[in-house]
């Protein structure tokens, strides 16, 4: 089990649990996993991040490896970037979607993805036994990498009908959320020829707008944005511009698993017999869908490295999770907001609206909650729920099924002291009533 690799990244409380001199030491423990640069350096707009990103560039020139600081950007412009342009790794400091008062380190391969759970392993290995590269002769050197963005944005382009994009003039509302896509979305749109509105545009790591994580319930200024403005669509990304949640030309918030199910199929008409990842947590529909284009479906667990790392050894061509981070394979096998967008651009480009895609997709009734939660409650309570539904899967944390359609996901946050709840049931009646007697079952035993 890692000790300080949660589901994605190491995150904590800074200057708490995220003390610089852990930074400091972990980052030491990175580079000699890394062995050598140039290693690529990206933060978002936490209050935290720029004095973060000194300790890191400090800490791998001191023993001996370069690395070039891109600044501000979104974490796929980054992984999207080292693997493009080169570098050995890449650092993306960020705490995703949790509050400001966090920040976190994640570390990237030389093929843009996240390191493996083996390799997080090796890196905090190299930690806890402070075998890092003790160097005494060279220093490393620290430069900048101003290519990022326009690479990153031209390698979007290329997956998707741009012409027949920019000749349908779309008008789409972003909700940026105070996070990094502001550095990348806007443009992107402005290339594709569509009128665009800005919700939360400035980049604030305090996230004063509506929080760092895009929620249906935080979502209300970017449902009547579009309505008011007779929108085609809008789109909310979280903090560090990995994840998007889409609202449609009706000002409904759609769940990351329906956004999916729309792309996917769109992706899959001109691409049968694929591969498509998903965790524990997604809606049946996925498997129902890839028949129809007779392709498959790998379940994982819950984590975007999870089903990046899969997708790679499977040659999988898409990957999501139903918190809205999709992956396309062709572009980078990561969560990539922009690269989202622009797929629903792609989509919406071939004729109907964004509500008449989703209402012609298979019925799904999937809802989450969250119960705050300390680890050892946690641990207790998965405890006791796999003595009480012991035919259960326990892959990662316990899913309680009665049928492919009907189920509930009880599992301990990787990246916060609370309990996550999904369910999933063949009716919004049958969904409300599941859901509200596990959410109860779930408080009662950590209350004991």
């Amino acid at each position: 089990m890692a000790k300080f690799f949660g589901t994605n990244g190491i995150r904590g409380v800074f200057s708490e649990d995220l003390t610089l001199e852990f930074v400091h030491d972990m980052t030491l423990a990175i580079g000699t996993y890394f062995e050598k640069g140039t290693v690529l350096i990206g933060f978002d707009g936490r209050e935290s991040s720029p004095v973060i990103s000194k300790v890191v560039s400090s800490a791998l020139n001191s023993i001996g490896i370069d690395c070039n600081v891109v600044g501000i950007v979104p974490t796929p412009c980054l992984q999207f970037a080292v693997k493009t342009l080169g570098y050995s790794g890449g650092i993306m400091i960020t705490a995703s979607h949790n509050p400001p008062q966090y920040n976190g380190i994640k570390p990237t391969a030389k093929d843009g993805v996240e390191i493996s759970r083996g390799d997080e392993l090796v890196v905090e290995d190299i930690y806890l036994q402070k075998s890092w590269i003790k160097n005494t002769e060279n220093w490393g050197t620290t430069g900048k990498e101003e290519r990022a963005i326009e690479t990153y944005l031209k390698g979007i382009v290329s997956q998707i009908d741009s012409k027949l994009i920019e000749s349908k003039n779309f008008k789409v509302v972003l909700d940026l959320g105070n996070g990094v896509q502001a550095v990348s979305a806007p443009d992107f749109c402005k290339m594709m020829q569509c009128e665009t509105l800005l919700v939360n545009q400035n980049i604030d790591g305090k996230f004063p707008g509506r929080g760092s994580e895009p929620t249906p319930q935080n979502l209300s200024e970017l449902s009547q944005t579009v309505t008011e403005n007779n929108a085609d669509f809008g789109i909310a990304f979280d903090g560090d511009g990995d994840r998007s949640i889409f609202c449609d030309n009706k000002g409904n918030i759609l769940t990351g698993d329906k956004s999916a199910l729309a792309l996917t199929q769109h992706i899959l008409k001109k691409n049968s017999n694929s591969v498509i990842v998903t965790c524990l947590n997604s809606g049946s529909n996925i498997e129902v869908l890839a028949d129809k284009f007779n392709s498959k479906v790998i379940r994982t667990k819950i984590g975007s490295v999870e089903v990046s790392r899969k997708m790679i050894h499977t040659n999988a061509l898409i990957g999501f999770e139903e918190n809205g981070g999709y992956m396309y394979g062709k572009h980078n096998q990561v969560r990539d907001g922009c690269m989202t967008l622009a797929l629903m651009l792609d989509l919406l480009a071939t004729g109907k609206s964004l509500s008449d895609e989703i209402a012609n997709l298979p019925p799904s009734f999937t809802t989450k909650d969250k119960v705050s939660c300390s680890s050892e409650n946690a641990s207790k309570l998965i405890s006791l729920l796999k003595e009480e539904f012991p035919s259960s899967d326990t892959t990662d944390g316990i899913k309680i099924t009665t049928d492919p359609k009907n189920w509930v996901m009880i599992r301990p946050s990787g990246t916060e002291p609370i309990v996550r709840v999904y369910a999933e049931a063949e009716s919004q009646e049958k969904l409300d009533i599941l859901m509200s007697e596990y959410l109860n079952k779930v408080k009662s035993i950590i209350s004991r």
